[in-house]
């Protein structure tokens, strides 16, 4: 059967990447749209909610002084910073305008991201990311409650970084991969990804949910792993400086794995990879 597919007429070009691995359909998912310029908010929020994968990025001109301008959204609201859309945005901002290092325009400011490659690719970046306060966490016994935990092994403390992102420790990852949840309690958290950790040295797992984001569970959080590797250090896990390996999603099927560097209590560098799946056209008009 041949299918004949219409020009491209009123169509909008975009790409699908996944980001966190160099293995296609495994890591974070990520829509590209290289111009957003055609865009509204509401289209782009409606696009991000039809393509439905974990967020979605818009380029635009820069306003700031970077080399691009994004908007980000999660199928459920516009983030102003998230960890794999910045890294995943940088590939293709260092793929096009032929730079080893980019800066992003994100709604917490510009971040700066060093790209590595191999043989004339991108194949790894480092992105700077913005300093992220933390407190307690004022709601911890019912976030501990709803992931169906009775303790955290560190405090449960929040860290405001894109999304708000929650920690708590298990005692080994066997006990982070069983963890089931209550979903719709999590969602009662606002703007909150709980992130439940395990491990030690230089080698982590986490799972991240997500569903006040419109995410159940993240294959692979960048906003999350920059914390995480400030979180170590703040409690004299890890020290600060030390760069950490975390893994992520082999339980929703799309393994990842992220690097992360803490350099202070309020201020990180995450790493990672990523490749294009899917280029295409979408029909918002």
């Amino acid at each position: 059967m041949k299918v004949e597919l219409e020009p491209a007429g009123d169509l909008h070009p975009y790409s699908v990447l996944d980001v966190f691995t160099d293995t296609p359909l495994q890591g974070n998912q990520l829509g590209v749209f290289p111009d957003g310029e055609p865009f509204t908010g509401e289209q782009m929020q409606r696009i991000a909610r039809e393509l439905n994968i974990s967020e979605t990025v818009f380029f635009l001109p820069p306003e700031a002084g970077g080399d691009a301008r994004i908007r980000i959204f999660t199928p459920g609201l516009e983030l102003p910073f998230a960890g794999h859309p910045v890294l995943g945005a940088s590939f293709v901002a260092g793929e096009t305008l032929g730079l080893d290092e980019v800066e992003l325009e994100t709604g917490n400011g510009i971040v700066p991201i060093r790209l590595e490659r191999k043989d004339g690719r991108v194949a790894f970046g480092w992105m700077e990311q913005p300093p992220f306060p933390s407190k307690p966490y004022d709601r911890a016994d019912e976030l501990l409650a709803a992931l169906g935990l009775e303790r955290s092994l560190l405090p449960v403390e929040v860290y405001v970084n894109g999304p708000n992102h929650v920690y708590a420790q298990l005692p080994d990852e066997a006990s982070v991969a069983a963890l089931e949840p209550d979903l719709a309690a999590l969602a009662g958290h606002d703007r909150l990804g709980a992130n439940c950790f395990a491990g030690s040295g230089t080698r982590w797992k986490t799972r991240m949910f997500g569903p006040a984001l419109g995410v159940a569970e993240d294959p692979a959080t960048g906003s999350a792993a920059g914390p995480l590797a400030v979180h170590l250090g703040r409690h004299g896990v890890v020290p600060f400086g030390t760069a950490i390996e975390i893994h992520q999603g082999a339980e929703i099927g799309r393994p990842s794995v992220l690097h992360a560097r803490a350099h202070g209590p309020d201020r990180a560098e995450v790493g990672g990879t990523a490749v294009v799946v899917a280029r295409g056209h979408y029909r918002v008009h």
